[in-house]
């Protein structure tokens, strides 16, 4: 139980590898804060949770729009006092090729990727740095460290997270604070036009050494870890779960 007694926040946490990182914390004591735009996803997990005898709670999110952040800090502290995990993983895709792609699509993306991490790094933030301790793991991808075609949008995104948390890093040390990251490729309804297509498969696969996308479940011990103790000697770093992608 290596998050005993712990609570934890997950954006994003009814579907894809935020269900799989909620339900692994909780496996592992924490009790959950679900942070999820389909709000009826979110209680499926959190009524999973409760199956097991955690505790979960869940709260309607658009993290594109910080006062929903906030609001779920908020209710997530009403409910039990403290934060010590949070875990920025909601995200969705607009793909377009450049010469293409219009200025929403951009923004959009931009939004629920970047600005939602600095939304929610800072609200975490505000709160463990009063208690001087905590855990913030964002999530990146392969994209945000290669770059990828059609997807300049969520490469930019992604990229920019990556300096986000190491320059959060820098500045949460003094308080205690762990800030990383995590480079998943998953199956996940973000990758899964993807897999629809059999062209599109094919060259996305011929990119990771091991040949497959993971399953959800084989992300989230990453998760664990970084909010762990084990973990408490670790910031500033993006840890790939990507099947050989970047190396």
């Amino acid at each position: 139980m290596r998050l005993q007694d712990k609570v934890a926040v997950v954006t994003g946490g009814g579907q894809g590898i935020g269900r799989a990182v909620s339900l692994a914390f909780a496996h592992e004591g924490a009790k959950m804060i679900i942070g999820e735009l389909r709000e009826d996803a979110g209680q499926a997990v959190a009524e999973e949770i409760r199956s097991l005898g955690g505790e979960a709670l869940t709260v309607r999110t658009d993290v594109a729009q910080p006062q929903d952040v906030d609001n779920l800090l908020s209710l997530g502290l009403d409910r039990f006092a403290h934060v010590d995990i949070w875990v920025n993983n909601a995200g969705f895709m607009r793909p377009a090729m450049l010469h293409k792609m219009q200025p929403d699509e951009f923004d959009q993306v931009i939004d629920v990727h970047l600005r939602a991490a600095f939304t929610g790094v800072q609200a975490a933030a505000r709160h463990m740095m009063k208690r001087r301790t905590g855990k913030i793991i964002n999530v990146t991808s392969a994209a945000g460290l290669q770059g990828t075609i059609g997807q300049i949008n969520y490469s930019a995104a992604k990229g920019g997270i990556i300096s986000l948390t190491k320059s959060a890093a820098r500045e949460l040390a003094r308080y205690d604070i762990n800030v990383n990251c995590v480079a998943p490729a998953a199956v996940t309804q973000m990758t899964a036009k993807i897999l629809e297509d059999e062209k599109l498969k094919k060259m996305y696969l011929a990119r990771i050494p091991l040949g497959r996308l993971a399953e959800p479940e084989e992300i989230a011990p990453a998760f664990v870890f970084l909010a762990s103790d084990e973990a408490s000697y670790i910031t500033g770093q993006v840890l790939c779960v990507d099947g050989g992608t970047v190396m």
